[in-house]
């Protein structure tokens, strides 16, 4: 089947552009990335009640990952859960060692892990989702990544689907713009301005409660929610006007 508009692809018409989320939208990282979260701060709240003998909670992959950390930046992410748990440390900086009792620090173990596991592990993208963008292609929409992420385009690459898409804004790109992460819009619409259309001719894809936040926020044509941990009515609360479990339902039946 060819697809030749917006509406062939279930979406608004008059959308010209999509705005991707890459960990759990595009690519199985998702799981990779609770992981290292998981094993970062497990390790040091083990060593902070092991010091001050307050008892030990364990980080919880699940609901301290979707409420706490999932689609914010890094720092953001270890502040929101220290925050969780009554923890203040010092900011510290970028150049912090891995595991320093900082934020920095704390955020800069968890990346240093997370490399560690997609150099080991790989990256697989999600079949339903690569189908999508290449119907998007098909249909002459364009295409950008927008990802907290700072080893976004390592993982496009290792993926094999860094070439579907015309622009990333990652991590990286936010820091050196100053622009803040999810769930504030700025780096969804730096990312339809990289398209060179406004929010209201863009779509958002996001599983993380923050992104779609984000989404609505930016004025966006439509937040699409992608559902791979059972939080459909979380999606729905938090601003998505769709929720899909896979990316390719948009696509049957047309």
């Amino acid at each position: 089947m060819a697809y030749r508009a917006s509406a062939d692809l279930g979406l608004p018409a008059g959308v010209n552009a999509l705005l991707f989320d890459l960990d759990g939208v595009l690519t199985k990282t998702a799981s990779v990335h609770a992981k290292a979260w998981k094993e970062m701060f497990d390790a040091y709240l083990q060593e902070r009640a092991a010091r001050s003998g307050e008892p030990y909670v364990e980080f919880d992959s699940g609901a301290d990952y979707n409420r706490y950390v999932d689609g914010k930046p890094r720092y953001d992410g270890v502040r929101s859960f220290l925050a969780s748990r009554g923890i203040e440390l010092p900011e510290g900086t970028p150049a912090d060692p891995p595991g320093e009792e900082s934020v920095c620090g704390l955020g800069n173990r968890k990346n240093e892990l997370v490399t560690a596991l997609i150099a080991s592990d790989g990256v697989e993208p999600y079949a339903g989702s690569v189908r999508f963008v290449e119907a998007a292609i098909e249909a002459g929409l364009r295409r950008a990544v927008v990802s907290s992420s700072a080893n976004c385009e390592s993982v496009l690459r290792a993926a094999g689907i860094a070439d579907l898409f015309e622009a990333r804004i990652d991590g990286d790109v936010a820091a050196r713009e100053g622009l803040p992460g999810k769930p504030a819009p700025d780096t969804y619409l730096a990312g339809a301005a990289a398209l060179g259309v406004g929010p209201a001719e863009a779509v958002v894809f996001e599983d993380a409660l923050s992104g779609v936040e984000a989404g609505r926020a930016g004025g966006f044509a439509a937040v699409v929610g992608v559902d791979r941990v059972d939080q459909a009515e979380q999606l729905r609360s938090h601003g998505a006007t769709l929720v899909v479990a896979d990316l390719d339902e948009l696509l049957e039946e047309r």
